[in-house]
């Protein structure tokens, strides 16, 4: 029997920050993501969302240390507020087909976000190595619900690393988002089939 249960908010960042905080964090992604769909990544600047969010620079500088921390934000917050994939199949490589395409879904649906966070997933910036740990470990969750537990380190791992090059083929544009979910369903039933071999 495998659990389909996920708490996706148990690691959700900020989690110290007081009431006000919080609420002014909310606002400056919320803002974030409207100046995003409206300029773009290249283009949008911390004042523009500061100006947007009706806060200073000064305090959205206390919140986000700069545009790649911001993304990186924008982008955990996208996957741990989903509600997470609806698991039926009856087999893991049928549950983690099905996993595959609600990841894709998630990110097809924010192209402008998959852009931005392509680049700065792979920045220096202390607070996007964090988040991109909290990242690969959700990923890394939810591949281990989805195949219960036969799920081995070694296939976790091989998983993991076909899910961070979709993304970033993705958002270098040499995936198009309407292929990507097939491709993903593809790659988890390869990899999945060759780890039943090995087994």
């Amino acid at each position: 029997m495998v659990s389909t249960e996920l708490d996706h908010r148990a690691d959700h960042p900020r989690r110290s920050l007081n009431a006000r905080q919080q609420e002014t964090v909310e606002k400056l992604l919320a803002a974030a993501a409207e100046v995003l769909e409206d300029v773009g990544h290249e283009q949008l600047t911390i004042r523009m969302v500061a100006a947007h969010a009706g806060v200073s620079p000064a305090t959205a500088y206390t919140y986000v240390a700069s545009k790649d921390h911001l993304y990186a934000e924008m982008f955990w917050r996208m996957l741990v507020d989903a509600p997470g994939p609806r698991l039926t199949g009856r087999s893991p490589t049928k549950r983690m087909q099905q996993t595959a395409t609600y990841l894709a879904d998630l990110i097809t649906g924010s192209p402008a976000l998959a852009a931005a966070v392509t680049r700065s997933l792979l920045g220096t910036d202390p607070e996007v190595e964090r988040l991109r740990v909290e990242i690969g470990t959700h990923w890394v969750e939810l591949f281990r619900v989805a195949i219960g537990e036969d799920a081995s380190p070694d296939l976790l791992m091989t998983l993991a690393f076909a899910f961070s090059g979709a993304l970033l083929q993705s958002g270098m544009g040499l995936l198009p988002h309407d292929q990507l979910a097939d491709q993903l369903v593809t790659a988890v039933g390869v990899i999945m089939e060759g780890s039943a071999r090995r087994s």
